[in-house]
This record gives C-alpha cells, sequence and structure tokens, in this order.
C-alpha cells in the first residue's frame, strides 16, 4: 500500500478532525440529519460517523425519549426495565474512572439495541434523496475532488451587531450538512488569526473569561457549524471600543488533512446475488440479505491498509438503494456492527462490572484484547435501511488500500461580503475551482409546477391544544415556485363553515357562529377558531382556502449576447434591478459542460441615494458559459375546496 504524505507536514491531531471525534465507547451513533437531533425518538439512527457521547446521562436520555407503536411495545418495555438496571449499577460504582468507561460502553450498546428496534419498526415510506456519489462523478479522480475541497476554501468576515465581536466563516466548497455529500474522511484544525497590526492570535479550543487579550475561539453563535470562529476583543467598563479603532482580522491559518481512497468501486445488487460474491480486483462484496426496506452486506478488501491509517475509523461502503422508478431512496439509519462485534463488546462490558477499581493495567488489558479481535477482523459488515421498497442496490467501495493522505498548511486572507451593502464597488471573488449544484436541477423543475399538482401536495395540519386558538393549516412542500411568488398578493373572501356531526358520524348541521370566532389568513394558508364562542362543537369545516401559483417563462441565454442589465465580469453576474427586479427573476448559470454552477454566495449593492441604481451580484464556482433566466410572468390564485374532519380538543376546558 502506498500513502502519499506532503513533505515536512506533521498529522493532524486526529482526536480533533472531523472524522475521529471519538470517545472510549464504539457503539456511537449520529442521526441521519441534524435537524433529527431534536425528536431523536421518532426518527432512525444510523453509526456511520463516530462523534461522542456527553456521558451515560445523553445515553438514558436518548434512550426514553419517544414513545413506541403497538408492536414495539413489549420491546420497549424490556428495553426500560434494562435501562433502569443499568442506571441503578451505575449509581453503586464508587471509583469515578470505572463508571466513565462502564457508563460509555454499555450506554452505547443499550443505544445500540434501540437503533436497532426502531429501524426495525420504522413504517415503510417512500422518501427519496439524493446521489451521495454525485460529487465525485464530477471529477476525474478521487484526489482531484480533495484538490477541488482544499483549494475552494475560503474564509468571510460575518456582520456583527457587537463592537467586540468579529466572527470569522470558513467556506467551503461542498456542504456538510449531510456526511455523503464530502465522502472522504476529512479533517481542519484552526491555529491561530494574524490581526491588521501584524499580531497573531493563537487559537483557544474555547473563550476565557479570565484573558485579558484579544481571543480567538470557537463561535458560540452558530451550534450547526462547528467551524465558525469568533475574534473577541476585551471589553473595557464605560469605555466604547468600536471595531475600526481594533487590530482586524487579516488572514486565518490553519492545517487541512484528506484520506483519498485509490478507487471506488461500484457494484450493482439484487435478489438474485443474495448469498453470492461479487469481486473486483482486490475487492469482494456479498449480499447477505435484502428485504424490503433492507440490506446486509459484508465486504472484504485483500490489500492491507497503510499502517498509518489502522486507527482511523473509515466507513468504506456507500450503499444506495432505487425502488421500481429508478429513483434514489433516502436512508433511514444503518448499523456497523455485526453479532460477532457486538458480543465481543457485550464480553468487555461485562469483565469492566466486575472490577471493583479502573487500573492502567485493566485498561491495557482491554486494549489489547480489543486489537486482538480487530485483527482478526477481515471483513466490513453494515445493514442499511431505507425509506421506500428497494428495487436495486448500488454498493458503492472506498478503496483505501493506497490511499492518499493529503496534508496543506492553510493561510486564507479574510475576505468581506455583506449581504446587503451601499458600496458601489463590485469585490472580485476569484475561485480556482469548479464545483456543480447537483440539487439544482430537480429544484428547477418547480418553475413548471401545475394547479393539480400544487393542489395534491397539500397536507393538513390541526392543532387543538388552545380551545381558544384552535387551528388548521394547509401547507404543502416548497419549491421553486414558492420562490417567485412575490408580495403583490390578491384574495377574494375565502369562506369556511363548521358543521356538527349526526348520529351516523357524518357531517350534520352548519354551526351559526359570531364573525369574531374565526380567523382564516389567506396568505399563511391558515385558520383559526376559538371554541369558547361556539354553541356547538364542530366536527367538520368545510370551504376554500387560496394557495397561489406563478407562471414563469423560462430562457437560456449565452453569456456572449447577454441583454442590457445583465454583465458577466469573470465568475460573477451583475443584475441591474431596475430591469431585473430581485422579486420577480432567478438567474442559474452553467459553464461549458452543460452542468449547473454552485452558487458561492450573492450580494445586494443598495442605492445610497434615491434615483441611483441598484444590483446584484452573483458569483459561481467555475466560469459561466450559458445563463438560465426565469421570469414570473403572472401570479394565479388557485382555489383549494377542503372537508376536514376536526380532531378533538387536546385540553377540553373543565366543566362549568
Amino acid at each position: 500500500m502506498a500513502a502519499s504524505i506532503s513533505a515536512g507536514q506533521k498529522p493532524i491531531n486526529r482526536n480533533q478532525i472531523h472524522y475521529l471525534r471519538v470517545c472510549q465507547s464504539v457503539f456511537l451513533l449520529v442521526s441521519e440529519s441534524l435537524e433529527q437531533l431534536n425528536d431523536i425518538g421518532q426518527e432512525a439512527w444510523r453509526m456511520d460517523l463516530r462523534l461522542p457521547l456527553a456521558g451515560t446521562g445523553l445515553c438514558i436520555a436518548v434512550l426514553l425519549s419517544s414513545g413506541c407503536s403497538p408492536s414495539e411495545e413489549k420491546q420497549q418495555v424490556s428495553l426500560e426495565q434494562k435501562t433502569a438496571q443499568f442506571e441503578q449499577s451505575l449509581d453503586a460504582i464508587q471509583d469515578p474512572k470505572l463508571k466513565d468507561a462502564i457508563a460509555d460502553l454499555g450506554g452505547s450498546l443499550l443505544l445500540l439495541e434501540r437503533a436497532q428496534l426502531r429501524l426495525k419498526n420504522k413504517p415503510i415510506e417512500t422518501e427519496y434523496g439524493d446521489d451521495a456519489l454525485a460529487l465525485l462523478k464530477h471529477y476525474p479522480s478521487p484526489q482531484a475532488l480533495v484538490d477541488t475541497y482544499l483549494n475552494g476554501l475560503f474564509v468571510l468576515r460575518k456582520t456583527s451587531n457587537s463592537d467586540y465581536l468579529t466572527d470569522l466563516q470558513p467556506v467551503f466548497p461542498f456542504s456538510f450538512n449531510m456526511p455523503a455529500q464530502f465522502p472522504f474522511p476529512h479533517g481542519l484544525e484552526w491555529q491561530s488569526v494574524t490581526l491588521s497590526n501584524g499580531k497573531v492570535i493563537t487559537f483557544q479550543p474555547e473563550w476565557s473569561e479570565t484573558d485579558p487579550g484579544i481571543q480567538l475561539s470557537p463561535s458560540s453563535s452558530n451550534l450547526t457549524n462547528p467551524d465558525d470562529l469568533t475574534v473577541t476583543y476585551p471589553f473595557i467598563e464605560g469605555v466604547e471600543v468600536e471595531n475600526k479603532d481594533q487590530p482586524q482580522p487579516v488572514t486565518l491559518q490553519g492545517k487541512a488533512e484528506v484520506i483519498a481512497p485509490h478507487q471506488v468501486l461500484t457494484f450493482e445488487l439484487g435478489k438474485a446475488d443474495i448469498g453470492k460474491q461479487r469481486s473486483d480486483k482486490n475487492v469482494s462484496v456479498k449480499l447477505l440479505s435484502l428485504d424490503k426496506n433492507s440490506a446486509e452486506i459484508e465486504l472484504t478488501n485483500s490489500a492491507p491498509l497503510s499502517p498509518e491509517l489502522s486507527e482511523t475509523p473509515l466507513n468504506p461502503l456507500l450503499v444506495q438503494a432505487r425502488d421500481t422508478t429508478g429513483q434514489i431512496l433516502s436512508r433511514s439509519g444503518s448499523i456497523n456492527e455485526n453479532s460477532q462485534q457486538i458480543a465481543f463488546y457485550a464480553k468487555q462490558l461485562a469483565e469492566m462490572q466486575k472490577q471493583k477499581a479502573w487500573s492502567q493495567a485493566f485498561e491495557q488489558q482491554l486494549e489489547e484484547e480489543r486489537k486482538t479481535f480487530e485483527r482478526e477482523q477481515h471483513s466490513h459488515y453494515t445493514k442499511v435501511y431505507f425509506n421506500g421498497l428497494i428495487d436495486k442496490l448500488e454498493v458503492n467501495v472506498l478503496d483505501f488500500s493506497g490511499a492518499t493522505v493529503t496534508r496543506k498548511d492553510l493561510n486564507l486572507p479574510v475576505r468581506r461580503f455583506d449581504p446587503l451593502t451601499t458600496d458601489s464597488k463590485i469585490q472580485p471573488l476569484p475561485m480556482p475551482v469548479v464545483v456543480y449544484d447537483d440539487q439544482a436541477p430537480n429544484y428547477l423543475k418547480g418553475a413548471n409546477l401545475d394547479e393539480e399538482t400544487l393542489k395534491k401536495s397539500v397536507v393538513v395540519h390541526q392543532s387543538t391544544e388552545d380551545a381558544s386558538a384552535a387551528r388548521i393549516e394547509f401547507d404543502h412542500p416548497k419549491t421553486f415556485n414558492d420562490e417567485l411568488l412575490g408580495t403583490s398578493f390578491s384574495t377574494s373572501d375565502s369562506p369556511v363553515t363548521f358543521f356538527t356531526q349526526n348520529e351516523n358520524g357524518k357531517r350534520g348541521e352548519p354551526i351559526e357562529l359570531p364573525s369574531e370566532a374565526v380567523e382564516v389568513d389567506p396568505l399563511r394558508s391558515s385558520i383559526t377558531y376559538d371554541l369558547t364562542l361556539f354553541p356547538e362543537t364542530p366536527a367538520y369545516a368545510v370551504g376554500a382556502i387560496p394557495l397561489f401559483l406563478a407562471s414563469i417563462e423560462k430562457k437560456a441565454l449565452p453569456v456572449s449576447q447577454l441583454p442590457k442589465g445583465l454583465e458577466l465580469r469573470g465568475n460573477a453576474l451583475v443584475v441591474d434591478q431596475r430591469l431585473f427586479p430581485a422579486e420577480a427573476w432567478r438567474f442559474y448559470a452553467k459553464d461549458s459542460s452543460g452542468q449547473y454552477l454552485k452558487e458561492i454566495l450573492a450580494v445586494s449593492h443598495e442605492a445610497p441615494a434615491k434615483g441611483s441604481a441598484s444590483f446584484d451580484v452573483h458569483y459561481f464556482y467555475g466560469q459561466p458559459s450559458e445563463l438560465e433566466t426565469y421570469q414570473r410572468s403572472e401570479l394565479n390564485t388557485v382555489e383549494y375546496g377542503f372537508e376536514v374532519k376536526l380532531d378533538k380538543l387536546e385540553n377540553p376546558p373543565p366543566a362549568e
């Protein structure tokens, strides 16, 4: 195996980088989407990334954070009993190191059991996702993707309302809200910031209240982006200190590391491949099972891994599934530990629980056992669950035999591009890399949205928590069409009538109501009603609510034939707002390959004085050769007729 390492550079401390945020426990879970962290119990989990659990408190909270369906009830009771017993056993442990080690491993095993239960019993509801390898398909080799990531990174100075804080936002050429969007192990360490007076401020992992000087530390204002930083200036009580008098950040220093696989191999599998081994070069995959919405796969790589990567928890499998429509199903979760691995760590947990105290000798014994066990593992296992019925599987193998480790020292200029400015000067933002927008083609289908499709997409939600403000909401998935609706809405009356329920459980008589009992908000597609003003209990609501649909005209323009009001300056498109107002126009750029370029950022240059021109500037990763323009030609109102069976009041008022 050949590992290529840049000369003269030391490896990043891998405990601090994205792909190695690891604690002692083996079974660490992260949700498929950051949004799911707010409702862990309602969503499935997976084990692709290894992020630290915050001790047993989080383990227990996660395990008990949701209800269960009837089919899960018996298993759920057993799991809760196990959890309670485990928590009680922790209370009896006196040695803090031993207690922490047992909490980590035992809590993770319980969390794994919870994940297995949730994934197994999750209803099969079709949901489509993106191609996890679309990013790689744009570049001739894995290393070219790595180079694009490293060379496309820059730093923005963010606007701030404070004179004592300056936020810095590293801008990556690829999105990181889903791990598959950059499929290779990668890490970033910030080291220092150089100020305009030449002073270098060293990075510190957290802000110190007692440090009297200027500090560089992680930002506390944006928890969803762990790479954001804040330069904090000392606060002097009673003295106004403005940013213009402070030395400003000029460059940000750090180092990055990316591990690129030697090659990426793809296998297409179906039911006929169950139990069979498929091979390509040094890589073999076996489909162990294929159910309606899940698949078990085993990977074997006959080529050895570099000793340098032996402690790196690489995930070499990216598994995707398509249904009979040919579309890619989104994943609901995955588990990457087979029964033998689970049994081994359960055995280690049992050994821990027999101890009275933690010792260095016992820790070394566990570590030697772990290393011996892992040396005996010659395959990689995963069980993946999908949101929908599987027709075909696509198994992508990242072959890390012959991997290339690229390390780069970063010295990035801090740029300022405020979203809104009165400066008439257009700043250049040259970009040495090309990045494509893979979401654009699907998103722009919304330009052709028709009335029938819009109506069919409506989902009715009800809220009956407050008797005086019960609500009915008519929601629909937001599309590109919504982006061009503008603000000039014309709404007519939106009639709604409430009915009782008759003896047959059907719609009964209409209810006469005072006008203040019902409020219709057509712009938000919602109805609020005050049940305390109803003479009878309503069972049905019948009426119509307006939806809005833009008529959108699309044109393709070569950059050599742009009309007045559109100008291309390098990778920047300048749009005159007098001729192409943002409320009614959108612009997408393609390069010579015919693919959509990803937009880096946009700046609105507002007119400093009345009567002078204002314009927008859109910056792209790459050189546009063609523009697609989308113009709203008119705004249409669509009447959505409804009959809604009303939910019963959740908290009925006490009887008088």
